[in-house]
């Protein structure tokens, strides 16, 4: 049996490829990290949007009924007092698609995880 699995090249690939209610709230989404991390790269990982800055910073996903994000378990338990209304994992968070995203979360969780990528190389460099 031959494996369908879509790849994706692009950020603007992936969002294309659902509903238009959806693709405006991840192309929100997309506007909102990339507001809080301007010096961030976009790419496809795991085949999600993935902003990197000295690694990974988040990804993010739509599911039928929620879009994912993951700011890796260090954003998740910075902020989760915040995230506690929402379902989730070590490294991950459920946004409901019926529901707006708290984009002012977000930001402050994306900012959050450039602080401590730019920590964690400046590090690393040092150590050189």
């Amino acid at each position: 049996m031959e494996n369908k699995k879509t790849t994706y090249e692009s950020i603007d690939e992936y969002i294309a490829n659902f509903p238009a209610e959806v693709q405006e709230k991840l192309q929100t989404l997309r506007e909102v990290i990339q507001a809080a991390a301007p010096e961030a790269t976009e790419k496809i990982s795991y085949q999600m949007p993935t902003f990197a800055l000295h690694g990974n910073l988040v990804h993010f996903a739509a599911f039928p009924k929620h879009i994912g994000f993951y700011p890796d378990p260090s954003g998740i338990e910075a902020f989760k007092e915040e995230l506690s209304a929402y379902k989730g994992a070590k490294g991950s968070v459920q946004f409901p698609l019926e529901k707006p995203l708290p984009y002012e979360l977000i930001s402050k969780i994306v900012k959050f995880r450039v602080a401590e990528n730019l920590e964690k190389a400046e590090a690393k460099r040092k150590k050189k």
